[in-house]
């Protein structure tokens, strides 16, 4: 079994209100046309000459757990043209 790879759109207001898309768990990190998709489906695209930046870090090790790599992928949005998506 593989990470849980989840995708969401930072925005103000409470966390649980962020728009979300969550993919089944797989070692496959989401393609571009995934992630695309996703956001797609949540109503926004990237911003205009956007590219997705990739940055690697590890949990703390005084967790009881083992080590942990988080992956994670930022990249600026705007909502789609005509989609309601909420401010």
């Amino acid at each position: 079994m593989g990470p849980c790879w989840q995708m969401y759109v930072v925005k103000p207001g409470p966390v649980a209100e962020w728009p979300t898309c969550t993919w089944p768990t797989s070692r496959e990190i989401p393609s571009r046309a995934e992630r695309t998709a996703a956001l797609v489906s949540l109503g926004y695209t990237l911003a205009e000459g956007t590219e997705w930046v990739w940055t690697e870090d590890t949990g703390p090790e005084y967790h009881p757990h083992p080590v942990r790599v988080a992956l994670v992928a930022g990249a600026r949005v705007q909502p789609l043209a005509g989609w309601e998506a909420e401010a």
